[in-house]
Formats: C-alpha cells, sequence, structure tokens
C-alpha cells in the first residue's frame, strides 16, 4: 500500500467524500472551506497535485478540480473509510420489512433483494445458492398419473429442487414409498452434487443387481441426476434506482448495464468473487472484475449463513460514486438478520 503522510490522507478523504456528494470536481478552496484544515488553499493545492503524481486523483479538466481515481478510491475504501453506525430506526425498519415475510427461503431471499434497494438506495441483489452444494435431506417421489412421477429433493438448508419424469410403466404410490425409504438411507447428508456418483456406485453393488426395489429406485432418481443440479440463481431489485444516480443519466451507458443485469450469468460470476472471502463485508470496484459491461458499478456484499454453512451472498449495486460509509451498514445488517432467520433447528 502506498504510503501517505496525515495530511496527505486527510485532503484524500476530503476530496472522496466531497466528490461522493456531490459528483463534481473538488477544488482546493472547498475543502479548505469545508474540512477546517488550517492551511491555506495553495498547500492544499500542492498536496493534491502530489496525490495526482501517485495515481490517486485525476483533473477532468485543466480548470477544473480533482475527482478520486479507482486507486484512490481503493485507497479511502481500504485505509481511510469509516462506516457510520446504522442508527436504531433505520434497524427497526428492515426487521419489520422482514416480518411481512413467510418462512420460505425463495420469498425470503426475493424480500432480501428488495429490503436492500430500498435501504441502499440503489439496486439489491442476492446470489440464490447453488443447490449442488446443499446437504440432501430427503427424496419424496409422488405419483402424479399413470406412468408420471414427481421426484422432489429438499436439501437440509430448506431448498428444493423437483423434476416430472414420463415413465416407461405405472408405478403405485406405495411402491414409490418404498423407494424413498430407501434412498433417504441411502443418500442422507450428501451433498447433491455427489449424488449421482454415489447412484452409479450402489447401482454397481451386489445388492442392487439381484434387488429389482434397490434397481428401479435408483434408475429413477439416476434420471433426475442426468442433467446437472441447477446453477446459482440471483434475485435483483431497484435497478430504476440507479437512474437518480447523475452517472448513468447517458441512456447508452444505462442500456449497457441493464442488459448485464438481464444476463443474470454475469452477475452471478461478480457475486461469486466475493464468495471466496468467506466473511465480513466486501467491496469490488467495477473496473477490479474482467466484466466489460459493469465497468461503472460497484459491489457492496456480504455472505449470509444457515448456521455453519454459507448459503450465499448478497449486497447493493451502485456507482463508484457511492455513499459506503452509509450503505455498508445496511448491507451488514441485513445480512446478519437474514442469517437469524435462516437459522432453524434441522432434523437430526
Amino acid at each position: 500500500m502506498i504510503e501517505l503522510t496525515k495530511r496527505d490522507q486527510q485532503v484524500l478523504e476530503a476530496v472522496v467524500s466531497d466528490y461522493i456528494s456531490s459528483g463534481e470536481p473538488v477544488g482546493s478552496r472547498t475543502i479548505s472551506k469545508r474540512y477546517g484544515m488550517n492551511v491555506s488553499s495553495a498547500t492544499i493545492r500542492n498536496v493534491m497535485a502530489d496525490l495526482e503524481e501517485l495515481g490517486l486523483l485525476a483533473q477532468p479538466h485543466t480548470s477544473a478540480g480533482r475527482i478520486p481515481t479507482e486507486k484512490g478510491l481503493r485507497f479511502y475504501l481500504d485505509a481511510l473509510m469509516q462506516s457510520k453506525a446504522l442508527e436504531s430506526k433505520e434497524r427497526a425498519l428492515i426487521r419489520e420489512a422482514f416480518r411481512e415475510t413467510q418462512q420460505d427461503v425463495r420469498e425470503l431471499l426475493q424480500r432480501t433483494s428488495l429490503i436492500l434497494s430500498r435501504f441502499g438506495r440503489q439496486a439489491g441483489v442476492v446470489l440464490w445458492p447453488k443447490l449442488s452444494l446443499a446437504r440432501l435431506k430427503r427424496i419424496e417421489m409422488i405419483r402424479l398419473r399413470p406412468r408420471q412421477i414427481m421426484v422432489i429433493l429438499v436439501s437440509k438448508s430448506g431448498l428444493l429442487h423437483q423434476r416430472v419424469l414420463d415413465w416407461s410403466e405405472d408405478i403405485h404410490q406405495e411402491e414409490l414409498d418404498k423407494y424413498g425409504r430407501y434412498l433417504n438411507e441411502l443418500l442422507k447428508d450428501v451433498p447433491l452434487g455427489e449424488v449421482k456418483n454415489r447412484i452409479l456406485e450402489e447401482m454397481q453393488s451386489e445388492k442392487v443387481l439381484f434387488d429389482q426395489l434397490f434397481s428401479r429406485a435408483l434408475e429413477l432418481t439416476g434420471k433426475v441426476f442426468q442433467s446437472s443440479i441447477e446453477k446459482g440463481d440471483v434475485y435483483i431489485e431497484g435497478q430504476m434506482n440507479l437512474l437518480n444516480n447523475p452517472e448513468f443519466s447517458d441512456v447508452e451507458r444505462m442500456r449497457r448495464i441493464l442488459e448485464a443485469f438481464e444476463d443474470k450469468s454475469r452477475l452471478i460470476r461478480l457475486l461469486d468473487m466475493t464468495l471466496k472471502t468467506h466473511s465480513g463485508v466486501s467491496i469490488i470496484l467495477g473496473p477490479e472484475t474482467e466484466l466489460q459491461e459493469l465497468q461503472q458499478i460497484s459491489l457492496i456484499s456480504s455472505p449470509y449463513r444457515r448456521g455453519n454453512s454459507l448459503m450465499g451472498v448478497l449486497g447493493v449495486i451502485g456507482p463508484l460514486r457511492m455513499d459506503y460509509s452509509r450503505i455498508i451498514p445496511v448491507v451488514e445488517f441485513t445480512a446478519s438478520l437474514l442469517s437469524q432467520l435462516l437459522e432453524e433447528p434441522e432434523d437430526s
């Protein structure tokens, strides 16, 4: 990290803070008046020139003040910024917003993205957990009609995956219940991404070769896992909040960003980057990603859990010029509250 004197840090912090508030280049006189530094405007100009040489500030026009570069913004976020405490009134409002939600996991995560957009005043995102990482709690098989069966997989974290199978012969519900009991004993607590291999191993065992019940149950379940278990999904709310930022007043720029949001795989890649941290708030500036369409945005994110299991990540997406010190505690508190709501006793 670049080493700065205390005065350098004060000037850089003042420039970033003022730029986040106004969106305009910041001049030395502005800093001198607003931030009560007991030095002349000329001294501040010299400091700003030094910070520009270090690549922390830039001057858009010769006669204009300075704005932070990506490098300067990163230095501010890592070394200078102090997050604001979330007011008790805002905490209460976030709790109240969650009370309107039923304890269905999907509905809870979708509501979370809406809450993040409302209180972050930007776009709220929640990465839906990858089902392949979840551990199996139980399998259910339901006869819908002759020769049609629904197979339901329930994970220990409450996620559901279901698939309807057309079968070559009719199987009565009583027999399907037997299959379910056998499979639940065999596959309980196995990560769904490993179930396919476990089934293949079991199908090669001697007991299956000589038992029609085992063979048919495994064949049915194998059909469900022929295609890969669904990948992570992402909920996003409040995209139109981005229009309130002057940076996105350019129609073409906003169109590219909204198109990137429509392609959820790009958002999932962005959110996946933050899962590697496993704890705490993470901030990714758009230029730090390889996603060309998202160069003008930032992501403030935090993981959420169910017990000791990492489920996914949530966050707020906005412009590089975001009010980080205000939004970070919103993201942090929402992640903590969601984790509490997901914390339910699991069946032994």
